[in-house]
């Protein structure tokens, strides 16, 4: 074990984020911590390598194991070439390198001394002749894969998509998504006990996330991962962690076994919080009753009863668990068939050239992918279709009717000295105030959250804005720039759900292959400054590339419980019919003295025995709801909300109890009734 993790809490001011959560981490396995954007996953990472103080628990850590984590943000600098840089990591290989480039210079200052004695000269901290140390160096070295260490350095190199002549390239000179990457391939050659990354894939192309993948898969050491690529996900994770509203919940298996124990825990706790919900009102309607009968001995029952109901843990609904936006995206004009013509299209930045001769036609409704390397020119042609970027030769013909709507991956239409309530405002002002409050609200902007400034604002709220924005451009042809960054997985799919259900066109540039595989129609790869057209899917795109050979992207005693309670219902019945008998009796004026005694007599009887019916009664259902209390708290609890199995005989066995105290309070209800007739 790497490290265990015991009942760590946390908040944020009134915020809980994280509760009571317990795990551990074992060596070798692979960890997905996945939830929305806010839920807490970088504090949780923060709070295990101890870089963000607990409110309650403990960490406690293997001492011999090492760990590596990668940030979202980090500020890196360093005026070392990449290579350098990558290399360096290692500094046993260093050191050892060293030492032999030490005895090869003594061996050669040697030249001139026979091999019997260059044998016989010492190494006199060891004993060792110097030919000795250095064999033996040597063997050591190629264990420790010095020999092979400059090559993994160039792989690591390649590949992350860090381009051609990447060695030597400064690191102080890189772009922001290029020094994250260097410091990613640094831990990876750290090969550290533990890898915590956080948010790696976010500028990586479509083969530098494969090359990850692969890596992941086969590393020896454990992996902790956030991430909400779900291709990624599944190719190497064994489990997963959901942190829901400060509850930590473990799933065994990949992304898609996660999706399905999801489903079955979301609809079993559904039908547990139903089945509550209705106990909690019939609980409430049996007060209500009991205080009617406006005796102090019903009143101490109401008031047992609230006491028994105030202690109950309230589910919730898990329904209203997590809020979404609500994006529906819908052109206000719809265009002419043919949507968009490049002829001849070429591209260069100096003797750099991205594409030429280009010839793509686009039809309305088509979805289009553009996937492609880093640096190939996809985000190129989208800022020329739009009219913001020149090209050296062709022609762009947009077709009747076109509008165009765009979404900046960077975010560049945004302005960061406005609000968000403004943003939207300036760029629609024939909009009146409740609609553009409406819309944000839609986007999870509610309350003061409008009047933000837009540089206050994270990647993922950036990111809902400009979707704000483009839903309300009504345009028909969208052109979309890596659209899911900064968005978790709940936004994603609702993205999906309105570019499938969107009657326009959309030109899409992503590395974020289940987004496409659920929304394209065609995917056009640019590769070796030509563009690739495929007529269907990701999928469909992958099954060529495999043809083509082109690389690839590619309870028992519930039930006696509830039989016992049925069989007190109809001694109840003649004891209601009885006591109704003798109050009629007793009315007569014409009864003797002995008739009278008599009839008293049979009503002291009787109310004696209801008296001792109702107690028992009243102890059974006290007991059954102990029961469904004991019950309902396990079923609060994140550990057995994380236990598919024992969540699902929990939810059966309630259902029983449930059962069995409605029968009991039934019963009592009878009971209560019929004494009530000799008060």
């Amino acid at each position: 074990m790497i490290l265990a993790c015991d009942h760590l809490d946390k908040m944020f001011g009134d915020k809980m984020i994280l509760k009571d959560a317990s795990f551990h981490i074992e060596d070798k396995q692979k960890y997905a911590l996945i939830g929305i954007n806010g839920a807490g996953k970088t504090t949780l990472l923060r709070m295990i390598i101890g870089e963000e103080p607990l409110d309650g628990g403990n960490v406690t850590k293997n001492r011999e194991a090492t760990i590596g984590y990668l940030p979202q943000q980090l500020g890196y600098h360093s005026d070392k070439t990449i290579y350098d840089e990558l290399y360096g990591v290692r500094d046993d290989i260093i050191s050892q390198e060293k030492r032999i480039h030490e005895l090869e210079e003594l061996i050669a200052g040697s030249g001139n001394t026979t091999g019997d004695s260059l044998g016989k000269a010492s190494n006199k901290a060891s004993g060792e002749s110097l030919l000795e140390t250095y064999h033996r160096l040597q063997t050591d070295f190629e264990l420790n894969d010095g020999y092979a260490y400059p090559s993994k350095v160039m792989g690591v190199i390649n590949g992350l998509g860090l381009g051609d002549g990447a060695r030597d390239k400064i690191i102080n000179e890189l772009s922001g998504g290029q020094k994250t990457r260097v410091a990613l391939g640094k831990l990876l050659l750290k090969s550290p006990d533990l890898l915590i990354l956080d948010e790696p894939t976010n500028h990586l192309d479509i083969a530098s996330i494969r090359w990850l993948e692969d890596y992941l898969y086969s590393y020896p050491g454990a992996v902790l991962i956030v991430s909400h690529d779900r291709y990624f996900l599944d190719r190497f994770t064994d489990q997963v962690w959901e942190l829901e509203r400060g509850t930590l919940r473990n799933f065994k298996g990949n992304y898609t076994a996660y999706i399905r124990q999801k489903d079955v825990l979301k609809t079993t706790l559904k039908r547990a919080y139903e089945k509550q919900t209705a106990e909690v009102k019939h609980q409430k309607a049996v007060i209500e009753k009991l205080r009617s009968f406006n005796r102090e001995k019903s009143i101490r029952r109401a008031e047992s009863r609230e006491k028994l109901l105030s202690k109950m843990e309230l589910m919730d609904d898990p329904d209203d668990v997590t809020a979404s936006m609500h994006l529906k995206l819908e052109p206000a004009v719809i265009s002419g068939k043919d949507v968009l013509s490049l002829k001849s299209l070429k591209k260069c930045f100096g003797d750099n050239c991205l594409f030429s001769d280009t010839d793509l036609e686009v039809r309305r409704g088509e979805k289009i992918a553009i996937i492609g390397d880093n640096g190939t020119g996809k985000t190129t042609l989208l800022n020329m279709i739009r009219g913001n970027e020149p090209f050296d030769n062709g022609t762009i013909t947009l077709g009747t009717g076109v509008e165009i709507g765009y979404y900046d991956q960077e975010h560049g239409i945004l302005h960061e000295d406005k609000t968000v309530f403004d943003e939207l405002q300036d760029d629609y002002p024939y909009l009146d105030d409740l609609i553009i409050r409406n819309t944000l609200a839609a986007f999870l902007f509610t309350g003061d959250d409008v009047f933000k400034n837009i540089s206050m604002l994270s990647g993922g709220e950036r990111g809902r804005v400009s979707l704000a924005k483009l839903m309300l451009s009504e345009a028909n042809l969208l052109l979309l720039d890596e659209p899911t960054n900064h968005l978790d997985v709940v936004s994603r799919e609702v993205l999906e759900n309105a570019i499938n259900e969107y009657s326009g066109t959309v030109i899409c540039v992503s590395h974020d292959r289940y987004f496409i595989d659920k929304t394209a129609t065609r995917i056009w790869e640019l590769k070796n400054a030509r563009f690739y057209d495929y007529s269907g899917g990701y999928s469909y795109y992958l099954e060529k590339c495999e043809l083509t050979s082109a690389p690839n992207d590619i309870s028992a005693s519930g039930s006696a419980a509830a039989n016992s309670t049925h069989g007190m219902a109809k001694p109840a019945q003649k004891s209601r019919n009885n006591a109704s008998e003798a109050a009629k009796s007793n009315a007569g004026d014409k009864l003797s003295n002995k008739e009278s005694w008599l009839a008293d007599k049979q009503r002291q009887t009787e109310q004696r025995r209801l008296e001792r019916e109702c107690a028992a009664a009243e102890a059974r259902v006290e007991e059954l709801e102990n029961a469904l209390a004991e019950i309902d708290t396990k079923l609060s609890s994140p550990d057995i909300c994380t236990d598919i199995e024992a969540l699902t005989h929990l939810t059966a066995e309630r259902e029983k109890t449930d059962t069995a105290l409605n029968e009991a309070m039934s019963e009592w209800e009878s009971l209560s009734e019929a004494l009530e007739e000799f008060a």
